[in-house]
């Protein structure tokens, strides 16, 4: 059954025709994508695709084409022509689907190529989809060329079933804390973090509280007669 039939507008990220600009991998219940557990919004009849933009076709418009085929260079130089999966160009915003293995060197190649020269990563975000088989667990990386005044995205996926994906924190020493939320939220593990510890949840939490199986409400206080330890006696982050 479609949206209209549902008497739901088309979802917000998805074209007038979902063929074949876009590729649907589940279908987004009420607000907040869950179903059963405390969803009070009012939303919960909503039916919506949950789509992906495919692959763009070359050659891209302006400075895309530059940063793809500079890439694409710096890839071959490297023995990497594989690295990169697909390149997305959608509402005027370019993302390149990395390869889970090939992400710590992809990303010294954006941060030192010097056509490239992406040196700032302002973090990695997670995302869940239950429904994406294969590669239920997306991370997210935000760049910014400072020299160039260009800004990318790079995603990596993963499958639940084996959560792990390079950290890149020795090339982006921003990434310190937000591989670590994301770790505490989605439970993506980032191999060769120093120190890959929850920073948000206590260390004893169950689950990670940003999947979408997890409850949206019903959790019992966690922190009634909580004490803070001295902080001679508190765990140590090195």
């Amino acid at each position: 059954m479609t949206d209209e039939q549902h008497g739901n507008p088309p979802a917000e990220n998805a074209p007038a025709t979902l063929e074949p600009e876009v590729r649907v991998v589940g279908e987004r219940r009420g607000m907040f994508g869950v179903a059963g557990s405390g969803d009070t919004s009012g939303y919960g009849g909503l039916r919506q695709p949950i789509v992906f933009p495919v692959a763009s076709q070359r050659p891209f418009d302006g400075w895309h084409e530059e940063v793809a085929a500079a890439l694409d260079t710096a890839l071959a130089g490297g023995g990497l022509e594989h690295a990169v999966e697909s390149v997305v160009i959608h509402r005027g915003e370019i993302t390149f689907h990395v390869r889970r293995e090939d992400l710590a060197a992809v990303a010294r190649l954006l941060r030192d190529d010097p056509a490239l020269r992406f040196e700032f990563c302002s973090g990695v975000s997670g995302v869940h989809y239950p429904e994406d088989a294969g590669r239920e667990l997306h991370a997210v990386y935000h760049l910014l060329s400072m020299t160039f005044n260009r800004r990318i995205r790079v995603e990596v996926t993963c499958p639940e079933g084996d959560p792990h994906i390079p950290s890149i924190m020795a090339t982006y020493p921003t990434n310190d804390w937000h591989e670590r939320e994301t770790f505490d939220m989605f439970g993506i593990v980032f191999d060769g973090h120093p120190a890959l510890t929850r920073i948000l949840m206590p260390d004893d939490w169950p689950g990670h509280p940003q999947r979408k199986d997890y409850p949206l409400g019903g959790i019992p206080v966690e922190y009634k007669g909580g004490v803070i330890p001295p902080p001679d006696e508190r765990r140590s982050y090195s």
